[in-house]
């Protein structure tokens, strides 16, 4: 039986860049797509662009307390089988994303797949030209390298981990994604499926926002990494090592 996609995406005075997010999920050979919008509360034009849509789709509306909650809200009325999180200001690359996602799953049998990305900076794409390790539970413990708009999980799985952790303001997807890391191994493909835009307004455009970020990754990955004080050292030995290197960087910057 074909897979139901839910794609879920929050707003919040999102005018500038959700012409674009729209446009490619609009752009999608798939043919059974439920979209789902969570709105902050906007004022800038961006409940009329979504009222334009020529297509059906569901809507919450001021909905407070952060982005987790949003993608949380978005999960709870979601009715697909796999769950995708498509953020206003990112898009997917190729109308058959969707398309391509489904037969993977299928043909694996597995309940979570993820790709790769590439970034928009000015409206030009860059290649990421980092290189993802395999997928492992250790592998990732060491480090998330799993890109939240080119990642897709199926509905029961987001469920049975609980959704988004709604105390953390950076980490959220890589906790979610220890969590449901730790029951079903994923489908990882290398080709880019989404862009992520990167802009003034985005969470990770200040060397400040950069280390809280690490540091809130480094609880996270501690609370997953069990108790062994080698592996622990070894954590730990890594965060200082990368929190040092974004230091360096913003001095000679």
């Amino acid at each position: 039986m074909a897979l139901k996609f839910s794609v879920i995406t929050c707003t919040w005075n999102s005018k500038a860049y959700l012409h674009e997010s729209i446009a490619s999920l609009l752009s999608q050979d798939y043919p059974d797509i439920e979209y789902i919008f969570v709105d902050g509360g906007s004022t800038d034009g961006t409940l009329e662009q979504i009222a334009a849509l020529p297509r059906s789709y569901r809507l919450l509306e001021n909905v407070r307390g952060g982005v987790s909650r949003a993608m949380n809200e978005g999960l709870r009325i979601a009715t697909g089988d796999v769950i995708a999180y498509l953020h206003s200001d990112d898009y997917y690359l190729q109308p058959d994303v969707l398309s391509r996602v489904a037969r993977h799953l299928q043909e694996s049998g597995r309940s979570w797949l993820f790709g790769r990305t590439m970034t928009c900076i000015d409206g030009k794409l860059h290649a990421d030209d980092y290189i993802a390790p395999r997928y492992s539970y250790s592998s990732l413990l060491r480090g998330n390298f799993i890109p939240h708009p080119a990642t897709f999980v199926r509905r029961d799985l987001m469920l049975r981990a609980g959704g988004f952790d709604t105390g953390l303001k950076y980490a959220m997807d890589y906790d979610l994604w220890l969590k449901i890391g730790r029951m079903h191994d994923p489908v990882q493909l290398d080709e880019p499926l989404t862009a992520f835009r990167e802009h003034e307004g985005s969470l990770s455009s200040s060397s400040r926002t950069r280390l809280a970020a690490m540091a809130e990754d480094f609880r996270v990955r501690l609370k997953y990494a069990g108790y062994n004080p080698v592996s622990r050292l070894a954590h730990y030995a890594r965060y200082f090592v990368r929190r040092q290197r974004v230091i360096n960087a913003k001095g000679h910057a």
